[in-house]
């Protein structure tokens, strides 16, 4: 009886504990769009070979990493190679040892197909909550005619000459505002973590938020949120797009047409922030073109289409009401109708999952069609820093929870 009692201690402890249950989730986010390759009017990617530094911020932390990089508005395929994680320092400097090799099912270069996206290898990399990550590439001397991006990211690239992809600081590096062929970062997180989308447009990307400095309302709500013994485990994914409209294309495709993509398809997806409307509405003001115009009903199909869509995948939906836009270069009065009338709608009980009221907070108690001067940040519809950090104060976490 001992020697049995004694070989089933022994087998016990040579077999291998169960380890804690993890799962995938993104971490940060980028809606691709279509965009055009040059980056000055002597540079172009794929002109000569270059390498492309670019930083991101991370909401959730994490021990393995993995990336996923974006062809799918390319017209050919896309060779990208020496792709690394590196911790990053200032402007184009990165910390040496924090260096680390990402590969793509164990090889060093990448060619993605026209029209597709790739996820890497995951990577041992200590992320830590709300941390600034470098992406360094090589891109070679190649033609690229047709360009997955994403304008207006708020945060510097850094491009320079040749095959820097290591070094410590970049050769006289070009700078530009954009995002090149990045999709997502994903972090393996314990199995409770889930992601929170926010899409929308320019509200949502950050338009008139301070570069550099992550003062989007999804980065001040993803502080909040880790901060929180109850939300730690959430992160935020950022999938806005300046100028974005959700029944026609505009900048990008319709939400309705890039939902699945850039949302329901997302790593962890759970909720939805949907902040979006107003590009319709001023479009139906003052068109572009003979068929922008949309009506009410139309909008809230969209936004009905939206939350069944998402339901049927198992997601909530948050509603978030449209911010004021009173002297904004496409506001008019039936605009503001049609604004009042969309957050009416948003507001009523059991049309969402929940409701964030960005329009209460951010305007003016004298003048309820206008942005507070306080959060202005000069165009009468987008807000600054202080107006975002309000924005991401009035976020009631219970929602997530």
């Amino acid at each position: 009886m001992k020697k049995a009692l004694s070989a089933l201690i022994a087998l016990a402890l040579l077999s291998p504990l169960p380890s804690l249950a993890q799962n995938w989730v993104g971490t940060w986010a980028a809606a691709p769009l279509n965009w055009s390759s040059v980056v000055t009017p002597n540079l172009s990617i794929g002109s000569e070979a270059l390498t492309v530094r670019q930083v991101v911020h991370v909401s959730l932390g994490g021990r393995k990493v993995r990336l996923a990089l974006s062809n799918e508005f390319g017209h050919s395929p896309l060779l990208i190679s020496d792709v690394h994680f590196q911790e990053h320092d200032s402007k184009d400097s990165i910390i040496p040892e924090s260096d680390h090799k990402v590969t793509f099912s164990g090889k060093a270069a990448i060619t993605i197909p026209e029209g597709e996206f790739v996820t890497s290898d995951p990577v041992d990399f200590a992320l830590e909550n709300s941390s600034d990550v470098d992406i360094s590439f090589f891109v070679p001397k190649r033609p690229v005619t047709s360009m997955t991006m994403h304008p207006l990211s708020r945060e510097t690239t850094y491009i320079s000459s040749g095959n820097e992809v290591t070094s410590i600081s970049l050769t006289s590096p070009t700078t530009i505002q954009h995002w090149y062929f990045l999709k997502n970062v994903q972090v393996e997180a314990p199995k409770e973590s889930f992601a929170i989308v926010a899409v929308g447009d320019s509200i949502t990307d950050g338009f008139a938020s301070t570069a550099d400095k992550n003062r989007r309302w999804t980065d001040d709500l993803a502080t909040r949120l880790l901060a929180s013994p109850e939300t730690r485990h959430i992160a935020v994914l950022n999938e806005g797009i300046s100028g974005n409209r959700l029944l026609k294309p505009d900048t990008g495709p319709a939400l309705l047409d890039r939902l699945h993509r850039d949302t329901l398809s997302a790593p962890g997806v759970k909720y939805i922030v949907l902040l979006i409307g107003i590009n319709d509405i001023g479009r139906t003001a003052k068109p572009h073109n003979p068929n922008d115009p949309v009506t009410i009903a139309e909008l809230l199909e969209g936004y009905s289409q939206v939350i069944h869509r998402a339901h049927a995948d198992g997601i909530k939906v948050i509603g978030a009401t449209l911010t004021p836009y009173t002297h904004a270069n496409y506001a008019s009065h039936e605009g503001e109708r049609m604004r009042q009338a969309l957050n009416t709608f948003i507001r009523q009980p059991d049309n969402f999952d929940g409701v964030i009221d960005f329009d209460k907070v951010v305007r003016d108690p004298n003048h309820l069609d206008e942005i507070l001067p306080a959060y202005n940040d000069g165009d009468h519809l987008h807000p600054n820093d202080a107006g975002y950090q309000a924005m991401a104060d009035a976020v009631d976490l219970s929602l997530f929870r």
